[in-house]
């Protein structure tokens, strides 16, 4: 596959062709799952919970992250590589271009942060100085404890109004794309419908412009035994991960996933 761009994606969203994106923390998933046609390689800071054994994404560090981003680097086969600023590693702008420089030139082609339209600032500060920027809205994991917890966001409807309309601030302040987690599948599609920039999903429901799984969740592996709403598992039935991965991609991309069950009301 021809190596995924910024511009690839907008395509992609043009001609109403599903993107794909998997959570990807090391050099041999990022051979496999690049290789399956997965378009976008996340190096997130769940890498805190799914590989270091926290409780939470809060203790990973930027040196976490960059040493797992330049790993996916060497065996990325031509996807994008979307990498997270971890909690507080954003906190002010000296902070921000600091950190995003070291995912950047550790092999990061986009940085994901998380939030609201507080964002747009230093978004806007780091599109004018090339570095391309994700933003994440609904559940945030890293607000995790202003939340109260792993919790669908948007479903009263002031919340919902507010949330489309950071979107589009967002989007005007030069996001590249938007990621929504955990919102109702209805305000998920007004979302994607108000901005012309990619938007993922992961339990936004199916009318998003792609997708996103965590790697391990969609193999079926959890320490704790449950899984997610969202989650499926596609190691059932399939032979070996390569297989698996590539089922996901195509499920993605034929809109078999997600299925209805996979998403949340208002």
């Amino acid at each position: 596959m021809p190596d995924i761009t910024v511009t690839s994606l907008l395509g992609l969203k043009q001609k109403g062709e599903k993107i794909t994106m998997l959570t990807c923390y090391d050099a041999t998933f990022a051979h496999t799952a690049s290789q399956a046609g997965v378009e976008v390689l996340l190096v997130g800071d769940s890498l805190g919970m799914v590989l270091q054994g926290h409780d939470s994404t809060l203790p990973v560090t930027t040196a976490d992250m960059a040493y797992h981003v330049a790993s996916v680097k060497r065996g990325n086969q031509g996807a994008m590589i979307l990498a997270d600023l971890p909690f507080m590693s954003y906190a002010t702008a000296e902070q921000t271009f600091a950190n995003c420089a070291t995912l950047m030139q550790a092999g990061a082609h986009m940085i994901k942060i998380e939030g609201a339209a507080w964002l747009g600032d230093s978004i806007r500060l780091l599109a004018e100085r090339g570095i391309p920027v994700c933003a994440h809205m609904g559940l945030t994991p890293q607000a995790v404890n202003v939340l109260g917890g792993y919790k669908v966001q948007g479903r009263q409807e002031a919340q919902a109004r507010q949330m489309r309309a950071d979107a589009i601030t967002l989007e005007q302040a030069g996001a590249a794309m938007i990621l929504l987690e955990c919102v109702p599948s209805d305000l998920a599609q007004e979302i994607t419908h108000a901005v012309k920039i990619p938007v993922i999903g992961i339990g936004a429901g199916s009318a998003t412009d792609g997708q996103v799984l965590v790697l391990h969740d969609m193999l079926g592996l959890s320490i704790s035994g449950r899984m997610p709403k969202f989650v499926k598992n596609f190691m059932t039935g399939q032979p070996d991960i390569p297989s698996a991965i590539a089922a996901y991609v195509s499920a993605v991309k034929d809109v078999s996933f997600p299925a209805p069950e996979h998403g949340f009301s208002a």
